[in-house]
C-alpha cells in the first residue's frame, strides 16, 4: 500500500486541498483509494461527505489523532490529511507509516517562518530519505519573485519542490461540491491539470 500524508505545522495552507485532491488522482487512475481526516477541521471528511455518489469512489479511513490506526485493508492507496501543531510523537507515527510526506507551503515570509522549524525537524528525522518528502508551492505564481523566494528557501534542505497550484476559484467550486480536478473532462481545467504534473508524476513513484 502506498500511503501520503499531508503536514505542515501552520493552518490555512492548504492542506486538506491538497488531501482530497491527491486521493482524486489516485481515484482516477483506478485505484481504491482511503482518506484519513485527522485534522480537528475535519475538512476533507466534510468533503468525503459531499462526494457524489456517481464520482470515483474514495473510502473513509477512519482515524483520530491520537490514534491513526491502518487504512482499510482493501485499499491500496492512502492519503492522511493531518491536524495544524503536528510534531513530537504524533510527527513521528506519521513519519513511520508514510511512504511519502507532501508540505504545502504558501510563499511569504510570514508562512515560511512559521514551517521553518517543522522542515527542520523533518529533514532530521528522515535523513536517510530526503526525497520522500516534496514541497508544494500553494496559491503562487512560478513566475513571481515570492516563487523564487521559496525555491531559494528549501533548496538547501535537500526536499524537491514538486511545483506551485495557482490561486484559483476553480478549488474552491470543487471542494464545494466533493469533487477534484480530475472528476472534470482535462478540457475544462487545462492550466491547473498541467499544473499538477510534476507532483503526480512524483506520486505515481511510490
Amino acid at each position: 500500500m502506498a500511503l501520503i500524508a499531508v503536514a505542515n505545522p501552520k493552518g490555512g495552507v492548504g492542506k486538506s486541498t491538497l488531501a482530497t485532491h491527491i486521493a482524486g488522482y489516485y481515484a482516477s487512475r483506478g485505484h481504491a483509494v482511503a482518506l484519513g481526516d485527522v485534522d480537528g477541521q475535519q475538512s476533507a471528511r466534510w468533503w468525503l461527505g459531499q462526494r457524489p455518489a456517481a464520482a470515483r469512489r474514495i473510502q473513509l479511513w477512519e482515524a483520530s489523532p491520537d490514534w491513526i490506526g491502518r487504512p482499510p485493508r482493501e485499499a491500496t492507496h492512502a492519503v492522511l490529511d493531518t491536524p495544524a501543531g503536528l510534531q513530537g510523537w504524533r510527527l513521528k507515527d506519521v513519519l513511520r507509516k508514510a511512504d511519502r510526506i507532501v508540505v504545502p507551503l504558501q510563499a511569504s515570509v510570514f508562512d515560511i517562518f512559521a514551517t521553518r522549524q517543522f522542515l527542520d525537524d523533518l529533514h532530521e528525522l528522515r535523513l536517510d530519505k530526503p526525497t520522500q518528502i516534496g514541497i508544494v508551492g500553494m496559491r503562487v505564481d512560478a513566475r513571481t519573485i515570492a516563487a523564487d523566494k521559496l525555491q531559494e528557501f528549501v533548496a538547501g534542505l535537500g526536499f524537491p519542490v514538486l511545483g506551485f497550484l495557482r490561486d484559483t476559484q476553480n478549488y474552491v467550486h470543487l471542494a464545494a461540491h466533493g469533487l477534484t480536478l480530475f472528476d472534470l473532462a482535462p478540457a475544462r481545467v487545462p492550466r491547473d491539470l498541467e499544473q499538477w504534473q510534476p507532483l503526480c508524476k512524483w506520486l505515481d513513484a511510490v
